[in-house]
């Protein structure tokens, strides 16, 4: 029983768990190191987190020996993210530093011999290469996930359905990796370009309902193009591993604030549509496609496609529309001025991309947009 299915009493009991009390959220961020002297990428993950046990934080290996990544228990309030995600970047770098590294938030890496990149000692991820051949070689890139929790996978699928559309708008609030390979891409998210090659990635289609779902999934599994479930790879996706709904189209935040904002609005995005009596627009998939590209390159600073006229407008206008969208459920959860503040000093500040690009304009040197990555990366 999906969205266009939702009905009687099973659709009351899934807007009344929507409204009737605030909705868990939890973040995950993933993060390059990088060798405090010289900046390019430092392959010290395995050195840096075997000192971890000490600390609270929930701190992992990534795919990469040069990554890490962190996450946050069950939380309930923006605040309450920002202050996990505060502790763990504060551990990490603390935990870096005793190895001569520094913690750097960015979606790509700036500098350093990154491809083919040095895989992390794991059987899963050795047997990635393996059966995808050069699609591991460019796994560099980190991105910032957000877990939703939702009482059952109607809700979920209802809640991914109802997001697909805004999927470009939070890519381009988020854009912060314009730099691969030491040049700069012309992409405000070239990550999100880069995770795009890999056949289980991308949006979502406009799920019927969780069986729709499982089928595909399924289907996905079988020919080969994910190892199992929990290689679906798409922007929304059913959580294989929580009771949650995850979004994954973000980068990294360049700061524990803009995450915060970004857990923010993805869970007033889900507690809006479980009181929407509307159903979810179902756009186009090539549409959905087009836009999110145009989020990749231009971010937040130039041009959006609008997901259900075609139309592009200036991308500040779609977030402004999800601002609108969403303000009586980030009201609801005493949200809204942090939201709408933290939005204002992007818009002021410029997107992480832009922030990116105009260290390195002072001096034309990537060294500089390494050292303020390091700076804005620090939560303290």
């Amino acid at each position: 029983m999906g969205e266009a299915q939702l009905s009687g009493d099973h659709l009351a009991r899934v807007r009344r768990a929507g409204s009737r009390e605030l909705l868990s959220v939890g973040v995950e961020e993933e993060f390059v190191l990088v060798d405090a002297r010289t900046g390019r990428v430092a392959t010290r993950a395995a050195e840096v987190l075997a000192d971890a046990g000490e600390r609270d934080s929930d701190l992992q290996a990534e795919i990469v020996r040069y990554q890490v990544e962190s996450a946050t228990g069950v939380c309930r309030t923006a605040v309450e993210v920002r202050d996990q995600l505060a502790r763990a970047r504060t551990d990490l770098i603390d935990l870096a530093a005793r190895h001569g590294a520094r913690l750097v938030a960015t979606g790509t890496p700036v500098l350093g011999d990154s491809l083919p990149v040095p895989l992390t000692r794991r059987p899963r991820y050795h047997r990635m290469s393996e059966e995808y051949g050069a699609l591991t070689d460019d796994l560099a890139i980190c991105g910032c996930h957000v877990h939703v929790g939702l009482p059952d996978d109607e809700a979920k699928v209802l809640v991914s359905n109802h997001l697909r559309p805004w999927l470009p708008t939070l890519l381009a609030l988020s854009a912060n990796s314009p730099y691969w390979d030491e040049r700069d891409t012309g992409y405000a998210s070239w990550r999100y370009v880069v995770w795009g090659r890999w056949p289980s990635a991308g949006p979502p289609p406009w799920l019927s309902s969780p069986a729709e779902y499982r089928a595909l999934r399924d289907v996905i599994v079988a020919s080969g193009a994910a190892l199992d479930p929990a290689m679906l790879y798409w922007d929304v996706r059913l959580s294989a591993a929580h009771p949650t709904l995850e979004l994954r189209v973000c980068d990294v935040a360049a700061t524990v604030d803009e995450a915060a904002l970004i857990a923010a609005v993805v869970r007033a995005l889900a507690a809006t549509a479980l009181t929407s009596p509307l159903p979810a627009p179902a756009v186009p998939q090539h549409l959905l496609k087009v836009a999110l590209w145009r989020a990749a390159r231009d971010g937040l600073e130039g041009l959006g496609v609008d997901p259900l006229s075609g139309a592009l407008v200036p991308a500040a206008d779609l977030v402004a529309s999800l601002l609108t969208a969403v303000r009586p459920a980030l009201e609801a959860a005493g949200e809204h001025e942090l939201v709408s503040d933290g939005v204002d000093r992007l818009l002021l500040d410029g997107s992480g991309a832009a922030r990116q690009r105009r260290a390195f304009s002072r001096r034309g040197r990537l060294e500089d947009v390494v050292g303020m990555l390091v700076a804005q990366t620090n939560p303290l």
